[in-house]
């Protein structure tokens, strides 16, 4: 090991400080190179990650697909399945995490006994006691509201972990704006070809809008505002991990924080 390299051991140390416990429900948004020079890398990353849930924890991320097909979402719906007929489909098997998601989930999408959610969209890898309770038989439509994975999670008394992630990723806050009680909210239709058992097919999803939001809002994201907010008021445990600014934070508060906040500011 490098002398600058974090070992293993210090970031479960840290973890721990920060209030992760064996047999937690973790997810977990983090930014490698804010955590620094770790022994061994992502990999090992998720190894003190498993150490501090330990045998009866679970591990769930966020990880989306690649898609380099998205600007056909831009054009007329009646053009869009002819547009996709060259275009590779999706298969929650092996399509590579979004690389907006950062190079820890891709990793652990590859691991050894992660499972992955079947939907384009809103794809999760989960690994651990939960896994196939968060991820199986999840919705095609609204995909982060009734019956999805984030529902699940917060359902059963998940937390957020945030190693150095930016003040807008915080998924979760995706399943307030189901439970927000506004008048309207912003939808898209997406279309998406996805293998199929007789071969590529043309999928439509119908949504709350995950990308712009459910509501104009001026400024910065609301998600970031939300965030910010929301640790300026002390309701998250705080520390280093590595070297990174981290969160340990309460799944259920945050999304009835986020659904307060929302339906005071947003509007529809």
């Amino acid at each position: 090991m490098q002398a600058d390299q974090i070992p293993v051991a210090a970031l479960v140390a840290d973890m721990r400080r920060l209030g992760v416990a064996a047999g937690d429900l973790v997810m977990v948004h983090a930014s490698l190179r804010a955590i620094g020079p770790v022994e061994g890398g992502a990999a090992w990353v998720l190894d003190a990650l498993e150490a501090c849930v330990g045998p009866r924890g679970t591990l769930l991320m966020t990880l989306g697909a690649r898609d380099d097909w998205a600007w056909v979402n831009e054009r007329p719906e009646e053009e869009r399945a002819g547009l996709l007929r060259d275009a590779e489909p999706f298969d929650h098997l092996t399509t590579p995490s979004s690389p907006d998601v950062g190079t820890l989930a891709e990793v652990f999408r590859r691991r050894r006994g992660t499972l992955s959610s079947n939907h384009p969209e809103g794809r999760f890898g989960a690994s651990g006691r939960l896994a196939s309770r968060l991820v199986a038989d999840v919705p095609w439509d609204d995909y982060y509201g009734a019956g999805s994975p984030l529902e699940r999670f917060v359902e059963r008394g998940g937390r957020v972990l945030r190693l150095g992630a930016g003040l807008d990723t915080l998924t979760v806050l995706h399943y307030a704006e189901y439970l927000v009680p506004l008048p309207s909210k912003r939808r898209v239709r997406r279309h998406r070809l996805v293998a199929g058992s007789a071969g590529p097919l043309v999928r439509v999803v119908d949504t709350l809008d995950d990308e712009e939001g459910i509501a104009d809002y001026p400024g910065e994201d609301y998600f970031a505002v939300i965030l910010r907010n929301y640790l300026e008021a002390g309701r998250a445990a705080t520390g280093i991990v590595g070297r990174a600014r981290s969160e340990l934070i309460d799944a259920a508060d945050v999304v009835e924080y986020a659904v307060a906040w929302m339906a005071d500011h947003l509007s529809a």
